[in-house]
């Protein structure tokens, strides 16, 4: 364990300086996707009167960690290896209120001419075995630099405040028990998917029925002062 820890920061002294500039371009990659989730919002609540996104999360991978990944997939350490086979170097996390403001939001980022939809990874519809859920889009983004146009992968991950809340804690166990996690402790992690996936369809059905009783209320109103 130690020597291979010793191993990777060895290969991490070799390219940190190259690898620095390089995720540059990623940052960049995150504050265009960003502007545009930005103007999402605020086209959401001044235009519809409705906002569905509660907070945007971002992170760049560190150099630790992108070389940790390459070593799991076996793969040599270079700048065009990293480009072509890791594509979570950036990521943004949108936190929805319903689960059908996921697939708006998903619908609307990628009807954008300026975002290339690469992959869609949709852990809704089929929860990975331990009960994890969310909307995973990789998109390509031109980033413009002084000299050069660089195409940089920006993952976006969509998921509800449950699902965060779910995903923050197993991450938190996990960490805990260094990934060596009893099955009864993921058993009872997997029922808690459930129960949240379950009150995400309830609140969705509640705030239906309000938004109905809000409308009939307004349309009886109307009626009245005609």
């Amino acid at each position: 364990m130690e020597a291979k820890k010793k191993i990777e920061v060895d290969q991490l002294k070799i390219i940190e300086k190259d690898l620095k500039r390089f995720l540059m371009s990623y940052k960049f990659g995150i504050k265009e996707v960003m502007t545009k989730i930005n103007i999402l919002e605020e086209e959401f609540q001044y235009i519809h009167d409705y906002n569905p996104i509660e907070h945007v999360k971002s992170r760049i991978k560190s150099p630790e960690s992108i070389i940790k990944k390459l070593n799991r997939k076996g793969l040599d350490i270079s700048m065009p290896v990293i480009k072509d086979n890791i594509r979570d170097i950036s990521g943004i996390r949108i936190i929805c209120t319903f689960v059908s403001d996921i697939h708006t939001i998903s619908e609307m980022l990628q009807n954008r001419k300026d975002l290339i939809l690469i992959e869609c990874k949709d852990y809704i519809k089929d929860p990975k075995p331990n009960g994890y859920q969310s909307l995973h889009l990789i998109f390509q983004v031109p980033i413009y630099m002084s000299d050069r146009v660089e195409d940089v992968y920006v993952e976006v991950q969509i998921r509800t405040i449950g699902m965060d809340f779910w995903a923050s804690l197993e991450h938190k166990i996990f960490y805990k028990y260094n990934k060596d996690v009893p099955q009864k402790l993921r058993d009872e992690l997997k029922e808690a998917a459930d129960t949240i996936a379950q009150l995400d369809r309830k609140m969705e059905i509640l705030d239906k029925k309000i938004t109905t009783i809000k409308n009939f209320n307004n349309s009886e109103k109307k009626h009245k002062g005609q």
